[in-house]
């Protein structure tokens, strides 16, 4: 039977007691138990939690693998974590984890405890203790079936990080699993080279456990190499370091293989004793109270976690339940701010613009008032000028002439003729004067008449044919309305005979309840008339007068086609106050 064959079922027999300097004394456990009390009355926590990791060596002193030693670790954990020291704590995994690679079956929830201390020692950069983990990880996966082929790769690189930070203990231990990894992948001299390395630094440290596995490692390659004499010196030596450290894993391997070298020297019978030897330690270990209490105990561990876990994710999802009845409470709220935010800014923004139309209006009103003065100061000082040329200059003229009439006889034919054309010339120029400036015809027969009369005498004077046309009866209107609209019909007239060019231009008028329209239609030259017209052409007089009577205006032309203005104005703005408008 191949002898490497049997090298997995090595259990954790690295690391299995403290690794710390050696001790001249221990204190018995009443002792150590005493002053844990008094350290917990005192509320020394730290203190209780290295207390209990020292109780939890001395019971293995005694007891070998047992649940006692268990308990004193877990303490030792519980009264870290109290104590707010994360390192002790997460230390306590360390020595949990590499208590358990004692039994095969427990060789997971070591992964487990190791794994958590090698996250929180990466994270705080701890490097004796990333080493540490790194090595008990190293010591499980040694064991596994293949072997993994990363393995060699990762302990030579912890050892050369364990000698660049001159970690001897953990040089050597890196260097013994190297020794057990090379056994088993059958390169007995690399196995030999590194287990007597690691001897010689395990001797340095004093480090007994690791000495007697040393002695073990080179045993085996002995064996190999078919010595079977120095194999079973080698044993011895490491029997001897094993029965004084109480360690069952290695008595029960160190028996099946000195069973192996005896059988190989022949002798049948002790070998066959060394052979029983090796199943009682395996009963007295896999099968004893001890370790069975042991896994239960973690099971139980597990259990009382996961009730914790499960109290924790309960707690956890109370608590996220709030938070986020607090975050949707939030969420409305702020939904209800900016709700009233956009109203406030809308409100705002109305407010602004009302404020704005008001303020047009404002302007608009002080517009319409300047507009009302200018033109009935305008109109005023027609009438004014009007009536200072009819009672002054037309008096004046009119007693010229009978002055001239009633001397005549002492005139000569050639001055009495061309005088009396001169003055009669004057007194009709004069009374159209006054009548252009304030029309007889408006203020006395009103608007519709008026513009009549207006048409009547440019057709005298004009080679363009005026016509009017009139629908509707117009009611009487105000006189500022009439006079506005008479001096727009008059501006209109002037611009069309004066740049249009035109045959005949036509005047409606078309009164209804409502509405009032003119129009005024050319067929003249036609032409483009902008929205923002110039003073000089009088469009921006017509539109102003218009816009004070409330009315619109709109012009409409085209080359060669005419021009045709039309003037919308609302009834009940034009005529007199107290006048009913019925059409």
């Amino acid at each position: 039977m191949n002898l490497y064959a049997l090298l997995f079922f090595l259990l954790g027999l690295g690391g299995l007691l403290q690794r710390a300097e050696a001790r001249a004394e221990v204190p018995a456990v009443d002792s150590s138990r005493k002053a844990i009390r008094q350290m917990l009355v005192e509320k020394n926590y730290r203190g209780a939690a290295k207390a209990y990791q020292e109780l939890g060596w001395l019971y293995h002193q005694q007891y070998g693998y047992n649940k006692y030693t268990m308990e004193a670790y877990f303490n030792g954990m519980k009264y870290y974590s109290l104590a707010g020291d994360s390192a002790g704590y997460y230390n306590e995994h360390i020595v949990i984890g590499d208590y358990y690679t004692h039994d095969f079956f427990m060789q997971s929830s070591a992964e487990q405890y190791l794994r958590k201390a090698l996250q929180f020692f990466v994270r705080v950069k701890n490097v004796p203790k990333i080493i540490e983990c790194r090595l008990d990880l190293a010591n499980i996966d040694q064991k596994r079936n293949p072997v993994p082929p990363t393995l060699l790769t990762e302990l030579r690189a912890v050892e050369r990080i364990s000698a660049e930070h001159k970690e001897l203990y953990f040089q050597a231990f890196a260097q013994n699993l190297l020794a057990n990894t090379y056994s088993r992948v059958k390169q007995p001299d690399s196995a030999y080279f590194f287990a007597s390395r690691s001897l010689a630094l395990s001797k340095q440290v004093r480090v007994n456990w690791l000495i007697a596995l040393n002695h073990f490692y080179l045993g085996i390659v002995e064996q190999f190499r078919n010595h079977p004499q120095a194999a079973l010196d080698e044993y011895r030596k490491s029997q001897a370091l094993a029965r004084a450290e109480n360690n069952v894993g290695m008595l029960r391997e160190l028996a099946k293989h000195s069973a192996y070298s005896y059988a190989s020297m022949g002798n049948h019978k002790r070998a066959y004793d060394e052979i029983l030897l090796s199943l009682d330690f395996a009963d007295q270990f896999y099968q004893s109270e001890q370790t069975k209490s042991i896994r239960l105990q973690e099971l139980d561990s597990q259990i009382k976690t996961l009730a914790v876990e499960k109290q924790l994710a309960e707690e956890k999802s109370r608590h996220q339940q709030m938070l986020n009845s607090g975050l949707i409470a939030v969420l409305i709220i702020s939904v209800l701010g900016v709700v009233a935010l956009v109203f406030l800014r809308r409100q705002q923004k109305l407010i602004a613009h009302q404020q704005a139309v008001i303020a047009q209006q404002q302007i608009r009103q002080l517009e319409l008032k300047s507009l009302q003065a200018m033109i009935e100061g305008q109109e005023s000082e027609r009438s004014r000028i009007a009536r200072d040329l009819h009672d002054g200059l037309g008096i004046q003229l009119s007693r010229i002439k009978l002055f001239v009439e009633a001397h005549q006889e002492q005139l000569p034919c050639s001055v009495k003729d061309p005088l009396n054309q001169f003055l009669d010339e004057a007194c009709t120029e004069t009374r159209l004067i006054s009548n252009d400036l304030r029309p007889y015809a408006l203020s006395t027969f009103g608007l519709v008449p008026a513009v009549e009369d207006l048409i009547q005498k440019l057709n005298l004077v004009n080679e363009t044919k005026l016509f009017i046309e009139h629908y509707g009866d117009l009611p009487p209107l105000g006189d500022e309305a009439s006079v506005m609209l008479f001096r727009v019909l008059q501006e209109l007239l002037n611009n069309a005979l004066k740049h249009a060019q035109a045959q005949s231009i036509t005047v409606q008028i078309m009164a209804n309840d409502e509405t009032l329209l003119i129009s005024v239609d050319d067929d003249g030259l036609g032409g483009h008339f902008p929205e923002k017209t110039s003073t000089g052409n009088g469009m921006a007089n017509i539109r102003s007068r218009i816009d004070y009577l409330g009315g619109q205006v709109m012009w409409q032309s085209e080359p060669d086609r005419g021009t045709s203005v039309m003037i919308s104005l609302p009834m009940h703005k034009l005529v007199r106050p107290g006048t009913p408008v019925n059409i």
